[in-house]
């Protein structure tokens, strides 16, 4: 197996960010099992707009002001906003040794 064949391995989603999806979406249990960094926001888990205004708070709440995914969401256009995903969601938040 060559460089080009090898698999990339995906580093996986924060626990504490898949616990306020679970919590934003009130998830049945299992259900954080499947969230991955390529989770789509709106077509794979689902969210509709009060459960990513939950999200919002929770992230808030849990990472502070600055995180904004109001913000990140106000921005985007609506293939954008379907393309939304759980690792652009994480890139907003702070580094975990800068908390």
């Amino acid at each position: 197996m060559n460089d080009r064949e090898r698999p990339v391995p995906v580093p996986p989603v924060r626990p504490a960010l898949v616990a306020l999806l679970a919590e934003a979406a009130q998830a049945p249990p299992g259900w954080a099992a499947g969230v991955t960094g390529q989770s789509r926001l709106d077509g794979d888990l689902l969210l509709d707009e009060t459960e990513l205004a939950a999200l919002h708070e929770g992230l808030r709440r849990s990472f502070g002001p600055s995180v904004d995914l109001a913000a990140l969401r106000a921005g985007l256009d609506l293939a954008a906003l379907e393309a939304l995903t759980v690792a652009d969601v994480e890139r907003l938040l702070p580094a975990e040794d800068a908390r």
